[in-house]
């Protein structure tokens, strides 16, 4: 009796468990023409603790392009980042837009 029950629980310490890596979501910061570039570098600094060289060349980015990707992230993080840019830019009074593109499996 005791060797069958042993038997039954160790069963389940056999199975193999595989995990995929979570998708990854791609965050964008879309350029529009009256959020002043100084309020967009301080936004990158202060919500993706980017440095201020690497903040400006993601909005020159986004000024000439009129997009430009902030970064890689997960979901939860990526839907969480893009909410709050948007809210505190719209208390601000500034249109900036940042969006929340399809994921890649893995990265």
């Amino acid at each position: 009796m005791k060797n069958e029950v042993n038997k039954e629980y160790t069963r389940y310490l056999e199975t193999v468990y595989e995990f995929k890596e979570p998708c990854l979501y791609q965050i964008v910061v879309h350029n529009d023409d009256f959020t002043p570039m100084e309020f967009v570098v301080n936004v990158l600094e202060q919500f993706f603790y980017l440095d201020r060289r690497m903040a400006a060349n993601i909005m020159l980015e986004a000024h000439v392009n009129g997009k430009a990707t902030i970064g890689w992230y997960s979901k939860d993080f990526a839907e969480s980042k893009t909410s709050q840019v948007n809210d505190y830019a719209r208390v601000h009074e500034h249109p900036l837009s940042c969006t929340m593109e399809d994921g890649v499996p893995g990265g």
